[in-house]
Protein backbone atom coordinates (compact mmCIF):
# COMPACT_ATOMS: atom_id res chain seq x y z
CA UNK A 1 0.00 0.00 0.00
CA UNK A 2 1.04 3.18 -1.31
CA UNK A 3 2.39 6.39 1.91
CA UNK A 4 -0.03 9.27 1.77
CA UNK A 5 3.19 11.28 0.16
CA UNK A 6 3.50 8.62 -2.35
CA UNK A 7 0.43 9.29 -3.23
CA UNK A 8 0.86 12.84 -3.35
CA UNK A 9 3.43 12.49 -5.74
CA UNK A 10 1.89 10.37 -7.95
CA UNK A 11 -0.96 12.45 -7.66
CA UNK A 12 1.43 15.34 -9.16
CA UNK A 13 3.17 12.85 -11.89
CA UNK A 14 -0.63 12.32 -13.41
CA UNK A 15 -1.11 16.08 -12.64
CA UNK A 16 1.62 17.21 -14.90
CA UNK A 17 1.50 14.48 -17.67
CA UNK A 18 -1.79 15.70 -18.33
CA UNK A 19 -0.81 19.18 -18.30
CA UNK A 20 2.07 18.47 -20.75
CA UNK A 21 -0.90 16.38 -22.91
CA UNK A 22 -3.17 19.37 -22.83
CA UNK A 23 -0.53 21.54 -24.07
CA UNK A 24 0.70 19.06 -26.57
CA UNK A 25 -3.07 18.82 -28.29
CA UNK A 26 -3.80 22.50 -27.87
CA UNK A 27 -4.07 25.06 -30.96
CA UNK A 28 -0.73 27.33 -30.95
CA UNK A 29 -0.89 30.06 -28.77
CA UNK A 30 -3.74 28.44 -26.33
CA UNK A 31 -3.54 28.29 -22.82
CA UNK A 32 -5.07 25.93 -19.99
CA UNK A 33 -5.38 27.14 -16.29
CA UNK A 34 -6.05 29.92 -14.51
CA UNK A 35 -2.64 31.52 -14.56
CA UNK A 36 -1.64 33.28 -17.56
CA UNK A 37 1.64 32.32 -19.29
CA UNK A 38 1.97 36.05 -20.74
CA UNK A 39 3.79 38.27 -19.98
CA UNK A 40 2.01 41.14 -17.95
CA UNK A 41 1.25 43.93 -20.29
CA UNK A 42 2.86 46.92 -20.61
CA UNK A 43 3.65 47.30 -16.63
CA UNK A 44 5.79 49.60 -15.24
CA UNK A 45 6.75 48.76 -11.90
CA UNK A 46 7.78 52.59 -10.46
CA UNK A 47 4.31 53.78 -9.05
CA UNK A 48 3.94 50.72 -7.49
CA UNK A 49 7.41 50.49 -6.04
CA UNK A 50 6.74 53.72 -4.80
CA UNK A 51 3.29 53.23 -3.55
CA UNK A 52 5.03 49.74 -1.66
CA UNK A 53 8.24 51.68 -0.42
CA UNK A 54 5.24 54.10 1.36
CA UNK A 55 3.60 51.73 2.91
CA UNK A 56 6.58 49.67 4.46
CA UNK A 57 6.40 51.93 7.50
CA UNK A 58 2.61 50.58 8.22
CA UNK A 59 3.63 46.73 8.04
CA UNK A 60 7.38 46.47 9.05
CA UNK A 61 9.33 44.86 10.07
CA UNK A 62 8.77 42.43 7.47
CA UNK A 63 10.15 39.45 9.39
CA UNK A 64 6.98 40.13 11.59
CA UNK A 65 4.49 40.72 8.70
CA UNK A 66 6.05 37.28 6.92
CA UNK A 67 5.28 35.63 10.39
CA UNK A 68 1.63 36.40 10.71
CA UNK A 69 1.25 35.68 6.78
CA UNK A 70 2.43 31.37 7.91
CA UNK A 71 0.30 31.55 11.04
CA UNK A 72 -2.73 32.77 8.59
CA UNK A 73 -1.44 29.97 6.00
CA UNK A 74 -1.31 27.09 8.25
CA UNK A 75 -3.93 28.39 10.29
CA UNK A 76 -6.17 27.57 7.20
CA UNK A 77 -4.79 25.55 5.44
CA UNK A 78 -2.87 22.52 7.94
CA UNK A 79 -2.10 20.48 5.01
CA UNK A 80 0.46 22.74 3.54
CA UNK A 81 2.79 22.44 6.81
CA UNK A 82 4.39 19.86 5.07
CA UNK A 83 5.96 21.73 2.26
CA UNK A 84 8.25 23.72 4.36
CA UNK A 85 10.92 22.91 7.09
CA UNK A 86 10.48 22.30 10.95
CA UNK A 87 12.03 25.42 11.88
CA UNK A 88 10.28 28.53 9.91
CA UNK A 89 13.02 30.95 11.45
CA UNK A 90 15.54 30.63 7.75
CA UNK A 91 12.23 31.04 5.74
CA UNK A 92 10.56 33.85 7.35
CA UNK A 93 13.92 35.99 6.90
CA UNK A 94 14.58 34.59 3.67
CA UNK A 95 11.50 35.56 2.64
CA UNK A 96 11.55 38.80 3.37
CA UNK A 97 14.71 39.10 1.53
CA UNK A 98 12.75 37.94 -1.21
CA UNK A 99 10.06 41.03 -0.33
CA UNK A 100 13.29 43.69 -0.63
CA UNK A 101 14.42 42.54 -3.71
CA UNK A 102 10.65 42.29 -5.77
CA UNK A 103 10.15 45.74 -4.04
CA UNK A 104 13.64 46.88 -4.76
CA UNK A 105 13.83 45.77 -8.47
CA UNK A 106 9.99 46.66 -9.52
CA UNK A 107 11.05 48.86 -11.99
CA UNK A 108 13.68 46.79 -13.41
CA UNK A 109 10.60 44.73 -14.74
CA UNK A 110 12.13 42.26 -17.49
CA UNK A 111 15.47 41.42 -15.25
CA UNK A 112 12.51 40.48 -12.09
CA UNK A 113 10.45 38.23 -14.38
CA UNK A 114 13.29 36.43 -15.76
CA UNK A 115 14.64 35.75 -12.06
CA UNK A 116 11.43 34.25 -10.83
CA UNK A 117 10.70 32.25 -13.84
CA UNK A 118 14.20 30.08 -13.10
CA UNK A 119 12.56 30.52 -9.47
CA UNK A 120 9.43 28.81 -10.98
CA UNK A 121 11.36 26.50 -12.85
CA UNK A 122 13.28 25.61 -9.52
CA UNK A 123 9.88 25.15 -7.73
CA UNK A 124 9.05 22.68 -9.89
CA UNK A 125 11.05 20.05 -7.95
CA UNK A 126 9.23 20.85 -4.30
CA UNK A 127 5.27 19.90 -5.76
CA UNK A 128 4.62 23.79 -5.51
CA UNK A 129 1.10 24.35 -7.65
CA UNK A 130 -0.84 27.34 -8.53
CA UNK A 131 -3.32 26.50 -5.94
CA UNK A 132 -0.42 27.18 -3.46
CA UNK A 133 0.18 30.61 -5.15
CA UNK A 134 -3.31 31.49 -4.24
CA UNK A 135 -3.48 30.50 -1.04
CA UNK A 136 -0.11 32.17 -0.08
CA UNK A 137 -1.99 35.08 -1.73
CA UNK A 138 -4.80 35.76 0.35
CA UNK A 139 -2.80 35.22 3.77
CA UNK A 140 -0.43 37.68 3.19
CA UNK A 141 -3.24 40.11 2.12
CA UNK A 142 -5.22 39.65 5.39
CA UNK A 143 -1.43 39.80 6.77
CA UNK A 144 -0.99 43.16 5.59
CA UNK A 145 -4.26 44.20 6.84
CA UNK A 146 -3.87 42.89 10.26
CA UNK A 147 -0.33 44.42 10.57
CA UNK A 148 -1.71 48.04 9.23
CA UNK A 149 -4.72 48.15 11.10
CA UNK A 150 -6.75 51.06 9.96
CA UNK A 151 -4.60 52.77 8.39
CA UNK A 152 -4.44 50.34 5.14
CA UNK A 153 -6.29 50.89 2.21
CA UNK A 154 -7.38 49.57 -1.19
CA UNK A 155 -4.95 51.51 -3.15
CA UNK A 156 -2.06 49.69 -1.27
CA UNK A 157 -3.37 46.59 -1.19
CA UNK A 158 -3.90 46.96 -5.42
CA UNK A 159 -0.13 47.41 -5.94
CA UNK A 160 1.09 44.66 -3.08
CA UNK A 161 -1.34 42.34 -5.37
CA UNK A 162 0.26 43.53 -8.62
CA UNK A 163 3.45 43.03 -7.13
CA UNK A 164 2.76 39.38 -6.27
CA UNK A 165 0.82 38.60 -9.32
CA UNK A 166 3.57 39.59 -11.43
CA UNK A 167 5.92 37.43 -9.03
CA UNK A 168 3.83 34.35 -9.06
CA UNK A 169 2.36 34.41 -12.96
CA UNK A 170 6.17 34.67 -13.83
CA UNK A 171 6.96 31.45 -11.78
CA UNK A 172 4.25 29.78 -12.88
CA UNK A 173 5.24 30.12 -16.53
CA UNK A 174 8.67 29.69 -15.76
CA UNK A 175 7.29 26.16 -14.44
CA UNK A 176 5.23 25.58 -17.33
CA UNK A 177 7.83 25.92 -20.04
CA UNK A 178 9.99 23.45 -18.13
CA UNK A 179 6.98 20.91 -17.85
CA UNK A 180 8.70 18.51 -20.46
CA UNK A 181 11.84 18.41 -18.30
CA UNK A 182 11.54 15.90 -15.32
CA UNK A 183 11.81 17.84 -12.08
CA UNK A 184 14.40 15.84 -10.40
CA UNK A 185 16.77 13.14 -11.22
CA UNK A 186 18.07 9.90 -8.60
CA UNK A 187 21.59 9.71 -8.60
CA UNK A 188 23.65 6.85 -7.50
CA UNK A 189 27.13 7.81 -5.46
CA UNK A 190 29.35 6.11 -7.03
CA UNK A 191 32.35 7.56 -4.94
CA UNK A 192 32.60 9.51 -1.91
CA UNK A 193 36.17 10.30 -0.86
CA UNK A 194 36.73 12.80 2.29
CA UNK A 195 39.42 15.43 1.57
CA UNK A 196 39.62 17.06 4.60
CA UNK A 197 37.50 16.52 7.90
CA UNK A 198 34.71 18.86 6.68
CA UNK A 199 34.97 18.30 2.74
CA UNK A 200 33.95 15.82 0.25
CA UNK A 201 34.08 14.84 -3.51
CA UNK A 202 31.10 12.54 -4.50
CA UNK A 203 30.91 11.21 -7.81
CA UNK A 204 27.24 10.29 -8.66
CA UNK A 205 25.54 8.47 -11.57
CA UNK A 206 22.14 9.57 -12.70
CA UNK A 207 19.65 7.07 -13.48
CA UNK A 208 18.41 8.72 -16.37
CA UNK A 209 20.20 10.60 -19.18
CA UNK A 210 21.06 14.18 -17.39
CA UNK A 211 22.04 17.09 -20.04
CA UNK A 212 24.23 20.19 -18.12
CA UNK A 213 27.05 22.65 -19.56
CA UNK A 214 30.48 23.02 -18.25
CA UNK A 215 29.96 25.59 -15.35
CA UNK A 216 27.00 24.70 -14.15
CA UNK A 217 25.43 23.99 -10.94
CA UNK A 218 22.50 21.65 -9.23
CA UNK A 219 20.70 21.52 -6.42
CA UNK A 220 21.00 18.47 -4.12
CA UNK A 221 18.95 16.33 -1.99
CA UNK A 222 19.99 13.74 0.50
CA UNK A 223 17.69 11.11 2.03
CA UNK A 224 18.58 12.34 5.30
CA UNK A 225 16.75 15.07 5.01
CA UNK A 226 13.92 15.20 2.38
CA UNK A 227 12.71 18.07 1.12
CA UNK A 228 15.61 20.11 1.94
CA UNK A 229 17.81 21.25 -1.39
CA UNK A 230 21.14 23.40 -1.41
CA UNK A 231 22.44 23.80 -4.85
CA UNK A 232 26.83 22.74 -5.55
CA UNK A 233 28.70 23.41 -8.67
CA UNK A 234 28.84 20.71 -11.29
CA UNK A 235 33.09 19.93 -10.95
CA UNK A 236 33.19 17.93 -13.97
CA UNK A 237 32.60 18.42 -17.70
CA UNK A 238 30.25 16.00 -19.13
CA UNK A 239 31.74 12.45 -19.98
CA UNK A 240 30.55 10.02 -21.91
CA UNK A 241 30.29 7.61 -18.58
CA UNK A 242 27.28 10.10 -16.97
CA UNK A 243 29.30 10.30 -14.08
CA UNK A 244 28.91 14.05 -12.34
CA UNK A 245 31.30 15.04 -9.56
CA UNK A 246 30.62 17.84 -6.48
CA UNK A 247 33.08 19.19 -4.15
CA UNK A 248 31.11 19.83 -0.75
CA UNK A 249 31.80 21.56 2.30
CA UNK A 250 30.38 20.98 5.72
CA UNK A 251 28.92 23.79 7.49
CA UNK A 252 28.30 22.16 10.90
CA UNK A 253 24.46 23.52 10.95
CA UNK A 254 23.16 19.72 10.19
CA UNK A 255 22.06 20.72 6.89
CA UNK A 256 22.24 19.34 3.47
CA UNK A 257 26.15 19.51 3.22
CA UNK A 258 26.48 17.77 6.57
CA UNK A 259 24.74 15.17 5.10
CA UNK A 260 26.71 14.55 2.16
CA UNK A 261 29.66 15.23 3.79
CA UNK A 262 29.16 12.61 6.63
CA UNK A 263 26.37 10.57 6.10
CA UNK A 264 26.84 9.65 2.71
CA UNK A 265 28.51 6.94 1.47
CA UNK A 266 29.06 4.47 -2.31
CA UNK A 267 25.95 3.23 -3.06
CA UNK A 268 23.59 5.49 -1.95
CA UNK A 269 21.00 7.50 -3.58
CA UNK A 270 20.67 11.02 -4.12
CA UNK A 271 17.75 13.56 -5.78
CA UNK A 272 19.36 16.06 -8.25
CA UNK A 273 17.61 19.57 -9.88
CA UNK A 274 18.07 20.37 -13.24
CA UNK A 275 21.06 22.43 -14.07
CA UNK A 276 21.24 25.87 -13.65
CA UNK A 277 23.51 28.87 -13.60
CA UNK A 278 25.22 31.55 -15.57
CA UNK A 279 29.24 30.53 -16.00
CA UNK A 280 28.68 28.25 -19.22
CA UNK A 281 31.16 29.36 -21.89
CA UNK A 282 28.94 29.80 -25.70
CA UNK A 283 28.87 26.92 -27.71
CA UNK A 284 31.73 28.51 -29.56
CA UNK A 285 34.24 29.79 -27.59
CA UNK A 286 35.43 33.01 -27.43
CA UNK A 287 38.15 34.31 -29.04
CA UNK A 288 39.71 36.47 -26.42
CA UNK A 289 41.65 35.68 -23.03
CA UNK A 290 40.24 33.66 -19.81
CA UNK A 291 40.40 34.35 -16.52
CA UNK A 292 38.84 32.96 -13.90
CA UNK A 293 38.70 33.60 -10.06
CA UNK A 294 37.43 31.01 -7.64
CA UNK A 295 37.66 30.61 -4.11
CA UNK A 296 37.32 27.20 -1.86
CA UNK A 297 34.81 24.77 -3.36
CA UNK A 298 34.49 28.01 -6.17
CA UNK A 299 37.17 25.53 -7.87
CA UNK A 300 34.52 23.19 -8.78
CA UNK A 301 33.34 24.40 -11.89
CA UNK A 302 36.34 26.07 -12.99
CA UNK A 303 37.79 22.46 -13.29
CA UNK A 304 34.74 21.70 -15.25
CA UNK A 305 35.42 24.50 -17.58
CA UNK A 306 39.01 23.88 -17.84
CA UNK A 307 38.19 20.68 -18.90
CA UNK A 308 36.08 21.54 -21.77
CA UNK A 309 38.01 23.96 -22.44
CA UNK A 310 40.87 21.42 -22.75
CA UNK A 311 38.54 18.88 -24.83
CA UNK A 312 38.00 21.49 -27.65
CA UNK A 313 41.57 21.56 -27.82
CA UNK A 314 41.66 25.31 -27.57
CA UNK A 315 45.32 25.99 -27.12
CA UNK A 316 45.93 29.52 -28.91
CA UNK A 317 44.25 31.13 -25.80
CA UNK A 318 45.83 32.03 -22.84
CA UNK A 319 43.78 30.70 -19.29
CA UNK A 320 44.81 32.85 -15.98
CA UNK A 321 43.12 31.05 -12.68
CA UNK A 322 43.11 33.37 -10.08
CA UNK A 323 42.45 30.94 -6.64
CA UNK A 324 42.11 31.32 -3.19
CA UNK A 325 42.93 28.01 -1.74
CA UNK A 326 41.49 27.93 1.27
CA UNK A 327 38.68 30.16 0.42
CA UNK A 328 36.50 29.26 3.45
CA UNK A 329 37.91 27.35 6.74
CA UNK A 330 40.52 25.40 5.83
CA UNK A 331 44.09 26.26 6.71
CA UNK A 332 45.53 29.14 4.44
CA UNK A 333 47.03 27.80 1.65
CA UNK A 334 45.73 24.39 1.42
CA UNK A 335 44.04 23.26 -2.11
CA UNK A 336 42.35 20.12 -1.43
CA UNK A 337 42.22 19.43 -4.69
CA UNK A 338 45.75 20.33 -5.50
CA UNK A 339 46.90 17.49 -6.86
CA UNK A 340 44.81 17.21 -9.65
CA UNK A 341 45.08 21.20 -10.52
CA UNK A 342 49.34 20.94 -10.47
CA UNK A 343 49.17 17.53 -12.57
CA UNK A 344 46.62 19.48 -14.74
CA UNK A 345 48.76 22.14 -15.47
CA UNK A 346 52.20 20.78 -15.88
CA UNK A 347 50.92 19.38 -19.40
CA UNK A 348 48.93 22.85 -20.82
CA UNK A 349 50.68 25.39 -21.16
CA UNK A 350 48.28 27.94 -22.08
CA UNK A 351 46.99 27.77 -18.32
CA UNK A 352 48.74 30.25 -15.60
CA UNK A 353 47.51 29.90 -12.02
CA UNK A 354 47.74 32.41 -9.58
CA UNK A 355 47.59 32.19 -5.94
CA UNK A 356 45.68 35.24 -4.43
CA UNK A 357 43.59 35.13 -0.87
CA UNK A 358 40.36 36.40 -1.61
CA UNK A 359 39.58 37.47 2.52
CA UNK A 360 42.27 39.65 1.46
CA UNK A 361 41.15 43.51 0.59
CA UNK A 362 43.82 43.79 -2.22
CA UNK A 363 41.77 40.47 -3.92
CA UNK A 364 40.51 42.82 -6.25
CA UNK A 365 43.32 44.25 -7.32
CA UNK A 366 45.15 41.11 -7.47
CA UNK A 367 42.22 40.34 -9.97
CA UNK A 368 43.27 43.04 -12.23
CA UNK A 369 46.65 42.16 -12.33
CA UNK A 370 45.78 38.77 -13.47
CA UNK A 371 44.28 40.35 -16.73
CA UNK A 372 47.68 40.40 -18.19
CA UNK A 373 49.42 37.54 -16.70
CA UNK A 374 52.86 37.55 -16.85
CA UNK A 375 52.99 39.22 -20.21
CA UNK A 376 53.11 43.26 -20.73
CA UNK A 377 50.06 45.31 -20.31
CA UNK A 378 49.08 46.24 -24.17
CA UNK A 379 46.49 48.64 -25.40
CA UNK A 380 42.73 47.32 -25.13
CA UNK A 381 44.36 44.04 -23.71
CA UNK A 382 41.28 43.93 -21.23
CA UNK A 383 38.49 44.49 -23.54
CA UNK A 384 39.47 41.03 -25.02
CA UNK A 385 39.02 39.20 -21.37
CA UNK A 386 36.56 36.97 -20.79
CA UNK A 387 36.15 36.28 -16.76
CA UNK A 388 34.05 33.68 -15.06
CA UNK A 389 33.81 33.99 -11.14
CA UNK A 390 32.96 31.73 -8.85
CA UNK A 391 33.50 32.79 -4.80
CA UNK A 392 32.86 31.09 -1.49
CA UNK A 393 28.83 30.62 -1.10
CA UNK A 394 28.72 33.84 1.68
CA UNK A 395 30.54 35.75 -1.53
CA UNK A 396 27.20 35.50 -2.66
CA UNK A 397 24.94 37.92 0.22
CA UNK A 398 27.73 40.45 0.89
CA UNK A 399 28.08 41.04 -2.63
CA UNK A 400 31.81 40.85 -3.04
CA UNK A 401 31.37 39.17 -6.20
CA UNK A 402 29.47 41.94 -7.76
CA UNK A 403 31.94 44.19 -5.97
CA UNK A 404 34.79 42.27 -7.62
CA UNK A 405 32.90 42.00 -11.54
CA UNK A 406 32.42 45.85 -11.33
CA UNK A 407 36.34 46.54 -10.61
CA UNK A 408 36.49 44.69 -13.81
CA UNK A 409 34.27 46.14 -15.52
CA UNK A 410 35.74 49.45 -14.65
CA UNK A 411 39.31 48.17 -15.74
CA UNK A 412 37.78 47.63 -19.11
CA UNK A 413 36.16 44.25 -19.32
CA UNK A 414 32.63 44.79 -20.83
CA UNK A 415 30.35 43.28 -18.70
CA UNK A 416 28.95 41.19 -20.62
CA UNK A 417 31.85 39.37 -20.88
CA UNK A 418 32.32 38.69 -17.16
CA UNK A 419 30.08 35.42 -15.90
CA UNK A 420 29.07 34.96 -12.21
CA UNK A 421 26.37 33.66 -10.75
CA UNK A 422 25.73 36.15 -7.87
CA UNK A 423 23.09 38.50 -9.24
CA UNK A 424 19.67 39.25 -7.60
CA UNK A 425 17.72 37.07 -6.09
CA UNK A 426 18.89 33.69 -7.38
CA UNK A 427 22.43 34.88 -5.48
CA UNK A 428 20.45 34.56 -1.80
CA UNK A 429 18.52 31.60 -3.03
CA UNK A 430 20.57 29.57 -4.69
CA UNK A 431 24.02 30.59 -3.24
CA UNK A 432 23.16 31.12 0.38
CA UNK A 433 24.88 28.90 2.72
CA UNK A 434 21.24 27.81 4.16
CA UNK A 435 20.42 23.67 4.06
CA UNK A 436 16.66 24.70 3.24
CA UNK A 437 14.26 25.49 0.43
CA UNK A 438 14.23 28.31 -1.58
CA UNK A 439 11.69 31.09 -2.86
CA UNK A 440 8.22 32.58 -2.38
CA UNK A 441 6.29 29.48 -0.65
CA UNK A 442 9.15 27.08 0.63
CA UNK A 443 12.93 27.60 2.13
Amino acid sequence: MNTPSEDYHALLARHDAMRLRRRILAPSGSRAGEWSAQAPQAYDGTADQLLIGDSLPLVNPLEQLIAELYRILFERHPYLRSLFPESMAFQQAHLAGIFRYLIGNLHRTGEMIGVFEQLGRDHRKLGVRPAHFEAFEAALIEALRVRAGTRWTHELEQAWLRMLRLAVSAMVRGADEAIAEPPSWEATVTSHELRTPDLAVLRVRPHQPYAFEAGQYASLESPLLEQAWRPYYLARAPHPDGELEFHVRARGAGGVSDALVHGTREGRTVRLSAPRGALALPDHLPAGDLLMIASGTGWAPMKALLQRIDDEHARARRVRLLLDPAGETATAGEMYDAAYLEAFRRKRPWLTVIAADTAHPRFADAGLRALNGILPPQPGAAARQHACLALVPEAATTGRAQALAARLAAAGVPAEQIRHDATGVVAVTEMSASTTRTGLLSA
